[in-house]
Order: C-alpha cells, then sequence, then structure tokens
C-alpha cells in the first residue's frame, strides 16, 4: 500500500548523479507501480564548509529539474559538514550565507528545500537547525526532523526539539535510535516517536 517515496539512490548511485533522461526512466518506472515521490533525497549540503560553494550550487541546479520531473516540489539539504574539533559557531555566518544563496535558486524555481538535521552538520542540534530557519526566513526552506540523527547527537526530541523547530517542520522521518547510536525499530529507541507523531498530527 505503499504510494510515495523518498528518492535518493538509485542502481547503485544517489539521485543527484542521474541524468534527466534516466530521471525520466526511473520516475515512469515508479508511476507504473503507482508510485510517487516524496521528496528528493539529495547529498545537497554533505559537503566541508569550506569546500568551494559554486560546483555545489550547479548540482542543486541539476536537483531541482530532477524534482520537477518527479513532479515533488521537496528536496532535502544539509547545512555543512564542520571540521573535527572545530567550533560551529565560528561557521555560523558562512552556513548562513550559503543557505540563503540556495534558497535563493529555490525561490526562482518554485521549490522547498527541506533542511535535515545530521550528525557533523552545523544543524546537527535544534538550537541551530532554529538559527538557520529563523536567518533565511524564507517559505522556500522548511524542516526535516529526523528523531534517529538527533537521538545521536545527543539532542532530545521531545519536547525541547520539536517545541523549539515546529513551525517549521513539514516532513517527518519516521527513524529511531538508542543513545548508543544503534538504529532500531520505530518505536523502540530514544527518539520519542509516538509523542513525536502524535504532536505531530494533532
Amino acid at each position: 500500500g505503499i504510494k510515495h517515496f523518498e528518492i535518493r539512490g538509485v542502481n547503485g548511485s544517489n539521485v543527484s548523479e542521474l541524468t534527466l533522461d534516466a530521471a525520466k526512466e526511473v520516475y515512469a518506472l515508479a508511476q507504473s507501480y503507482g508510485i510517487n515521490a516524496s521528496s528528493i533525497g539529495s547529498p545537497i549540503g554533505k559537503i566541508l564548509i569550506t569546500d568551494p560553494m559554486e560546483p555545489h550550487l550547479e548540482l542543486l541546479k541539476h536537483v531541482i529539474e530532477i524534482a520537477k520531473i518527479f513532479k515533488t516540489p521537496y528536496i532535502r539539504v544539509f547545512s555543512f559538514y564542520i571540521p573535527n574539533d572545530a567550533n560551529p559557531e565560528d561557521f555560523r555566518d558562512e552556513v548562513i550565507s550559503r543557505m540563503k544563496a540556495m534558497v535563493k535558486i529555490a525561490e526562482e524555481n518554485n521549490v522547498i528545500l527541506l533542511h535535515e538535521n545530521e550528525k557533523g552538520i552545523y544543524g546537527s542540534v535544534a538550537s541551530r537547525c532554529k538559527e538557520i530557519l529563523d536567518a533565511v526566513n524564507s517559505p522556500n526552506l522548511r524542516a526535516v526532523f529526523d528523531p534517529a540523527n538527533f537521538v545521536e547527537c545527543n539532542q532530545k526530541t521531545f519536547p525541547e526539539a520539536y517545541e523549539l523547530l515546529k513551525d517549521y517542520i513539514v516532513y517527518m522521518h519516521i527513524k529511531d535510535a538508542l543513545k548508543s547510536g544503534r538504529v532500531v525499530p520505530a518505536g523502540m529507541g530514544d527518539g520519542n516517536l509516538e509523542f513525536l507523531v502524535d504532536s505531530y498530527y494533532k
């Protein structure tokens, strides 16, 4: 009965590596099974904050064309890996500048970038996720809430992270993990999935 999937990997490659012709073939195959894309699971923002940005913006433009083929307005993005042993706050301005550049392209193409919290990036904890979302201040940047990733970053998912980000959340990953870092079935970890889902759908 599954009707949507978050397209991420195709034949051993990330979705961002598909040519537009290949993307059309995958879309047609998915449609033949009655399945649509809920979002594009892109790797945009999964580079070091010190890496060049211009090639990444070109990749974003390509991913946007793929999103159009799959008829989804949503593209998952991240807020850049921070160098080991560095203070994330030292890169705040650069992170926000890069996120604004990405969102400007999204606005021009009528797509919505969904920032996902992830271990090792600037937006690994809820407070810095909110910093980004507040600073960019665009309807074309919203939040993916990933409970398992928050658990792995020692961030309490509920009520703390949820209450801080709830005005931005439009998409939730049903993933769970233990504080040890082990990913487990939804509801069997420390992600407070039952409270998150109940609150989100109230």
